[in-house]
Order: structure tokens, then sequence, then C-alpha cells
């Protein structure tokens, strides 16, 4: 740990002089020159068997035979969107769009027309690259239905048809990128309802996950399975461009699935762990019952919500391991503070660390834009080489989000200690936690209110021992017959993506309101938890 004593809620950066900036290629090409025979992926299967393997040396080839391909297509700069899960072609996409100066749009694999279309129009993506279906959503039919309605899509390629994603690889050329350029854009949700483009450069990507993966000790030569979404900075930028950037063994699983999983921990002796709490509570789960040698886990990562204690004495029983807490957002590359391997049990479950390396954390008073005195809550702010360019097209978003002294206003409120350790108290923006995916009642309250039987509607967080949080859809109707829970899961699920709909759907009559005629969305919640209705709950 840091050794600090501060006397204001104020992190100055630490970690010793800051790495040069540096982009994807360079890491990779420095990474390969090191250890080029080592294996940097391994594709599995569904059932874990590995489909195939590339070295270091096979995997920069690769990248730049696809560099190259993209190159042929794709002026510098244009936008290119992968709509897949975790292919290895995902993570060539990545790399290859790092080499040519492509920047890529991330996209959601679960996501429907409407969000699709959304993202591709907002992004101004020129191509789509897809896998025909992934979890019973059929993807390629989606895109192309979208696709339709976009004269700017140019290019619609099939990920796992290499003829046509490979095409033009003799034609193009490699491009040099700088540290600063933007290299990805990734959406995340806000309270007015629509997705925002963060728009991410090289070097925040690149150092955050490198910086990411020391601290929690992988090692050169280290192997995990990486069963977070690509589509997230996590499994984008932690686990993929911080597991090279260190020179560990990457063991690509399509979907999170426990069972394999585990046995893919045995088989492998893999060494890290990386999941949401939600995931560790079912690996632990599964370990537990078939009794799996897991031993060779050193170190566990884990963020999206607070560790209970109970799971984190779990984790040390089950895999001999703590479980390390990460706190970001996508706007950060994402890390923002990191535990310790070393951290006392109170600071792993009730602290979500001290800041990452190179990196101030400041907590400030939403009105006034004060540092606050040590102990007192405010909004944690942070400034540092990871803070996004901006947000995609949205001027109005940036001046909201980082104030005139580049401090990047995360809209959660927090504590921090003299020791710099900071603790979550709760959230300015009304974002939802549900398994450590970040849900907002704008976007979901937006959807519904399509629906001709509802005229007002509230959408609250409800504490769930499982998922952290789950949805909970407070709705007043009018003179249409009110339609039942099928129904009404049916038509969300139409509009969003499966995560975002309600386990709860809840009639009311008349609203708690503040002075200003605001719902009271905590009063909801309030009298949720008080039984208030529990007649209309499944």
């Amino acid at each position: 740990m840091y050794e600090v004593s501060l006397t204001e809620s104020w992190f100055p950066a630490h970690g010793g002089p800051e790495p040069a900036p540096q982009t994807i290629g360079a890491m990779l090409r420095a990474s390969t020159a090191r250890h080029p025979g080592q294996p940097a992926m391994k594709a599995l299967d569904y059932d874990g068997t590995v489909l195939r393997t590339w070295t270091y040396a096979e995997l920069l080839e690769d990248s730049e035979r696809l560099a190259r391909a993209l190159a042929s297509r794709h002026a510098e700069g244009a936008r290119i969107a992968a709509y897949a899960n975790n292919v290895p072609e995902w993570v060539l996409l990545e790399l290859a769009c790092g080499l040519a100066g492509v920047t890529l749009v991330t996209v959601n694999p679960a996501y429907q027309k409407r969000e699709l279309k959304y993202v591709l129009e907002q992004s101004r993506s020129e191509a789509i690259y897809y896998v025909a279906d992934f979890r019973g959503n059929p993807m390629q039919d989606i895109a192309d239905a979208v696709c339709d309605e976009i004269p700017a899509i140019r290019h619609r390629i099939l990920l796992t048809d290499h003829a046509a994603l490979f095409d033009g690889e003799d034609s193009g050329g490699l491009r040099d990128p700088g540290p600063l350029d933007p290299t990805q854009i990734q959406y995340t949700s806000g309270t007015t309802g629509f997705p925002k483009g963060a728009l991410l450069h090289h070097n925040g990507l690149v150092l955050n996950g490198i910086e990411s993966m020391t601290r929690a000790g992988v090692r050169q030569g280290d192997s995990f399975v990486h069963n977070m979404p690509l589509f997230h900075t996590t499994g984008c930028a932690i686990l993929v461009l911080g597991g090279l950037g260190v020179g560990a063994t990457m063991l690509l699983a399509p979907m999170f699935d426990p069972e394999m999983i585990v046995r893919v921990i045995e088989r492998e002796r893999t060494n890290f762990i990386l999941g949401v709490p939600t995931m560790l509570v079912a690996l632990i789960e599964e370990v537990e019952r078939s009794g799996r040698d897991v031993s060779s886990t050193r170190r566990i990562m884990s963020g999206g919500s607070m560790v209970p204690p109970e799971l984190c004495r779990k984790a040390r029983k089950v895999f001999g391991a703590p479980i390390q807490i990460v706190y970001g957002q996508t706007e950060t590359s994402p890390v923002l503070t990191q535990t310790w391997y070393e951290d006392s049990e109170e600071d792993l479950t009730q602290t979500i660390g001290q800041p990452s390396a190179h990196t101030e954390i400041s907590i400030r008073d939403p009105a006034t834009n004060q540092v606050v005195p040590i102990g007192e809550q405010g909004e944690i702010c942070a400034r540092g080489y990871e803070v996004m360019l901006g947000y995609n097209d949205n001027p109005e978003a940036n001046a909201a989000t980082i104030d005139p002294e580049n401090w990047l206003h995360t809209g959660d409120l927090g504590r921090m200690d003299s020791r710099g350790y900071v603790k979550i108290t709760g959230r300015v923006k009304e974002m939802i936690i549900r398994g450590g995916e970040n849900l907002f009642p704008a976007e979901i309250e937006n959807a519904l209110l399509e629906h001709v039987a509802i005229s007002e509607i509230a959408i609250v967080g409800i504490p769930d021992e499982k998922w952290g949080e789950q949805v909970a859809c407070f709705m007043r109707g009018n003179a249409h017959a009110r339609p039942d829970n099928t129904e009404l899961k049916a038509f969300i699920r139409e509009r969003l993506s499966p995560q975002k709909t309600p386990a709860y759907w809840i009639w009311v009559d008349e609203w708690p309101l503040t002075g200003s005629g605001k719902i009271q969305r905590f009063r909801l919640a309030e009298a949720f938890g008080q039984g208030a209705y529990d007649d209309q709950l499944p």
C-alpha cells in the first residue's frame, strides 16, 4: 500500500514516474520481443476444449495481417463496430484496430435492433463485424435489418468468415497512431436515457490494464480464464491489453459457464481469476459441488459491487486467495482504485482500496466542487492519464462530467480516510448495479413509456442478495386495461437487452413526491422493503 497521511480528501498521484505514453501496437510488439514463443491466447470452445493457441509472435502476425486488411477498407480514424461474444477474432480486431489507426466501437451482444441502431448511428460507424448468433440472439439478422436502414454502413463482415475478414491484407499498410489518439468508443448509459459513447485513447487503455494486472500480482507466464465480456473495458482493457502487457496467457471463454471454467482452471492450472461477485459465487458453488482442484489460483480480482465478508472468507477457503476489489468506470479506462493483496479483511470488504498508480482521486462537495475534509461524504472525482478524451459528439455531457480543472466527476458518492482508502456510500446519479452491470432508470423508463397503458413510471433499484440490486418497475396506469407481467416483459424485451428487464412490476395509484413534484424513488424502495407491495409480487 502507499504510505500516506492525508489532511483532506485528495490523494495525489503516486507510483513513481509515469511510464512513457504508449500505443496498443507498441505494447504488443514489446511483449512479443520479450517472449515470442510463449502462448498469448488460447481460444476455448463451449465445452472448455482448446480450439487454437496463438503464441505472442503468432498473435502479432495475425493482428498485423488483419490491420492491413482493415487499412485497405477503412481510412485512418474510421469507426467500426464489433457486435459479438468472446470469440478470438474479437481480440484480433481490437489489436488490429490499434495497429491500423481505426476506432473500434464495442457493442453488447445482447443488444436488440433499437439499441444497436442507436450505437451505430451515434458513433458514426461505417462497418459492423459480427457473429451469426449468441445465446439465442439472432445477431446477424438483427444487424442486417438495422444496417439496411443506415446508408453509412459500407461493410458487414462475419468475424468467422476469415476470407472476408482478412480480404485486402496484401494491399493495406500498417499505420502509426499516437498514444493519445482514440482507439475505442464504449457506450455507457446515462440519466438522460440514451447511452453516451466514451472516446478512449491508446495510452489510457494500455497503461491502465497493465497497472491493474500488476497490482493484482499477475506476472509474465501466468495464465487465466478470460470469462468477462469483451465489449466491457474489464474484458478488453484489463484482461486483454493488461494481460498481454504483463506477458500472461489468456484462455478466452466464449461465455461464462461455471462448470466449464472450473474444469479449465483445474486442467490448465491457471493462476488468476477476475469476475463480478455473482460470478465468484457461482464458481465457488461449482468447486464445492464438483470438488475440483483449483489450488493453482493465487489472486482474485472483483468489482462492480462490494464484496461481502462471507464471500471473501469463502474465496480464501476454496481458492486459497483473497479477493482484491477494483473500482472505476468506462470513462476512466476503467480502473481508478484498487485494494492490495496484503490488505486486511476489513479493507478488502469495506473499501474500494487506494487510487491506482499515477492517478489523483478527490472527494468533492457536489454543490461547491470543493474538496471535503477527511471522512466526509462527497462525489468521487478523478484526474489522470486514464480519463477519456470525452463523450462522442456530446459537448453538453463533456461539460457536465469533466470540469475546467480536468477533474472527472464519477457521479458516485464516497468517503476517503487519512490513508487514502475510499468507501462508496451512494450515487449522485440514479444508477442500478445488477450483477456488476450498470443500469440506468431513464433508459428503461423511456422504453416502457411507449406502452399505451402506462402513463407514469419510476425504475428503482431494490437490494438483492444474489445480484446486488434488482430492477423494480413502479407504474401508474390510465384508461387502458392494465397489461399483465408476461405482456410487459415481452414488451421490454423487444426494445432492450435482457438484463434491463425488471424483476418486479408494481402498479401504484399515487407517488411519494418532493415539494417540487419529483418522485421520491428512495421512498418507493423503502416501502417495497417494508412489504407494502407484497400482494403484487410473483
